[in-house]
């Protein structure tokens, strides 16, 4: 139930985000919105398509080059289909693609499931780091719309009305920790069984998180994670020629993708987030909302459809040609 109302929480954000954004369009607004969705070029897609779908394979490639210091070396076909079915799952449940892809390569390919789970922690840290560079050049390519966005923020915070509602944040923190200790207490003895199990599982993920720092191939690991950063930067650019009047720079589309990636984690697949981090990052580089939220409807559109497509595929295929292996 609890994994459920999350799940539910996540998507509730997601529809109000989209419920939000839609309602930022004036009633006068809503012809120019339908009107440049319906002109979208769709043939857009096909190249976005090729680019993400090649970004997935070279995530693919690089999580399989984080594996080798472990001594594990997975064909990859089957690590490729592992990370298509993950962002699969990632549309549901957020985060839950990231334990099925170890899963699925510890079925088919007989590696410890925990190690490989720290090797996903190690390539998180990374991507991490990746985002703050994209966030630097963002900000060093266009200052002045970082700035602009950040006095728009800070209007909106001055103009909302104050309320004193930090003694309720005090109470329910006491709230928590108290219920939390009587937790503790009443299954003290289970808690030593589980803590147990996690020293060992944290072992594993141990082993995989420093395995990166035992790469045999240090350039090649980094080739591969540029490769992919820079595939979603083109497949963002092409995507902003996608509508009408939304045709932008390089370094507007990296403005697009720092903001947009945040969208991702925001809500599960991106859904509502997505659009309107581009819409608003789109209007401070002067396009206009309505159609910027066009265009972030119909890049995250192709992106959710890619992610359908190939990971459907790969869930069909995986268990055949593992089949057929056997």
């Amino acid at each position: 139930m609890g994994k459920f109302l999350k799940i539910a929480f996540f998507f509730f954000i997601g529809i109000l985000l989209i419920w939000w954004s839609l309602h930022q369009i004036p009633a006068q607004e809503w012809a120019k919105f339908t009107t440049a969705l319906k002109s979208t070029k769709y043939w857009i897609v096909l190249p976005v398509f090729l680019m993400l779908g090649f970004s997935h394979f070279l995530r693919a490639l690089r999580w399989r080059l984080i594996m080798e210091p472990l001594g594990y070396k997975p064909s990859i076909i089957n690590t490729f289909l592992a990370v298509l079915i993950g962002y699969l799952a990632n549309l549901a449940v957020p985060r839950l693609g990231e334990v099925l892809k170890c899963t699925l390569l510890s079925k088919y390919e007989k590696v410890p499931a925990e190690k490989i789970v720290g090797t996903i922690v190690a390539e998180r840290a990374f991507d991490v780091l990746s985002l703050g560079i994209v966030f630097l050049l963002a900000l060093v390519l266009q200052f002045n719309v970082i700035e602009a966005g950040w006095h728009q923020l800070m209007n909106q915070k001055a103009n909302a009305p104050l309320e004193n509602n930090h003694h309720y944040t005090l109470y329910i923190f006491i709230g928590i920790v108290l219920i939390a200790f009587i937790v503790l207490f009443i299954f003290r003895t289970k808690l030593q069984k589980t803590i147990a199990n996690i020293k060992h599982i944290i072992k594993g993920i141990w082993e995989g998180v420093i395995s990166a720092t035992k790469l045999k191939k240090h350039n090649l690991f980094f080739l591969y994670s540029f490769g992919i950063w820079f595939m979603y930067l083109s497949a963002t650019y092409i995507g902003l020629m996608g509508t009408e009047g939304t045709t932008s720079s390089f370094a507007t589309a990296i403005s697009c993708l720092a903001y947009a990636s945040i969208g991702m984690i925001l809500t599960p697949g991106g859904i509502g987030a997505y659009a309107y981090l581009m819409a608003k990052v789109l209007e401070l580089n002067g396009v206009e909302y309505t159609l910027g939220l066009a265009n972030g409807t119909v890049q995250w559109f192709a992106q959710f459809l890619i992610i359908i497509v190939l990971g459907g595929l790969s869930l069909i295929i995986l268990p055949i040609i593992n089949k057929q292996v056997k």
